[in-house]
């Protein structure tokens, strides 16, 4: 059986939460952009195909897995790279977005980063980028969507900005952490922020992040969706409705409880409540 044919597409949204963030995915077969220039940065992830483009007097050509930097106000167009599809991920950030990020990489202010290299081949960053790409095109609370957003574009800056701000040293701050962990502990079903979180520490928002991560061993989007589960589990042994727990336990809905509850329990919330149940059940049983 042939595969479907595969069709032009394409979904462009913004995430407001994080400097009005432009985003596009898109598959193109016979499309070609004119030349242009963008006010802010243009960060792409080729997922299939290729992409040949021209910027700064020459051309270039992106293989599937490339990464693609354009610097603000530098004019490219952009094509396939052959009669295949091309698929592609791409961010937009502002300047001023990216300049927050390089600053918070660096512990001070900083510049605006540039990009010398218009592609470059690294296969763990580029599945990090594409990795937040499909976070941001997701439901998620803002304290993943941020801290996944600086924590990606602090490696990108890290690795291939022209000046590299190199990360100032961690501490032993474990004052900071246990202040934030009881934070999440206590406001968990609260949408909490990354900008919440490093008041409560005392520290900035990427010093923060490598230090929790450090001494904790997860993201704190992590950490809290774990204290969320155990919340939800103990709300389901006393057979509190599904829609209700995920209400209680600050997840945006049922299937987003049902989709980390699975993947951190190992059954779905039906199947702990059903079991739940059962136990209670056979607790009254003659013995």
């Amino acid at each position: 059986m042939k595969d479907a044919a595969i069709s032009e597409q394409a979904r462009f949204w913004r995430a407001p939460d994080l400097g009005n963030l432009e985003l596009l995915r898109a598959t193109y077969i016979k499309h070609s952009f004119a030349r242009h220039a963008h006010e802010g940065f243009m960060v792409g992830v080729i997922e299939q195909g290729g992409c040949r483009f021209y910027y700064r007097g020459s051309f270039h050509v992106a293989a599937a897995g490339s990464l693609v930097f354009i610097n603000p106000g530098e004019p490219h167009d952009g094509t396939g790279a052959d009669a295949a599809s091309m698929t592609y991920r791409a961010l937009y950030p502002e300047v001023a977005l990216l300049q927050h990020a390089a600053s918070e990489l660096a512990g001070r202010q900083r510049g605006v980063p540039y990009f010398s290299e218009p592609v470059t081949a690294d296969e763990p960053l580029s599945r990090l980028v594409c990795s937040l790409h499909q976070t941001l095109e997701a439901a998620v609370s803002p304290l993943e969507r941020e801290s996944r957003f600086l924590e990606t574009f602090a490696h990108v800056i890290g690795r291939y900005a022209e000046h590299r701000p190199v990360p100032f040293s961690l501490g032993q701050e474990h004052q900071a952490i246990r202040r934030a962990r009881d934070y999440l502990e206590a406001s968990y079903a609260e949408q909490v922020t990354l900008a919440q979180l490093a008041s409560v520490a005392n520290l900035s928002p990427f010093h923060f992040l490598r230090v929790f991560r450090a001494e904790i061993g997860l993201p704190p989007h992590g950490y809290l969706t774990q204290v969320r589960i155990e919340h939800a589990k103990t709300l389901l042994s006393l057979g509190v409705p599904i829609p209700q727990v995920a209400y209680e336990t600050g997840f945006v809905d049922q299937s987003h409880l049902t989709r980390h509850f699975k993947r951190l329990v190992g059954v779905t919330p039906g199947q702990y409540l059903l079991g739940s149940k059962n136990v209670q059940d056979r607790s009254v049983w003659p013995r």
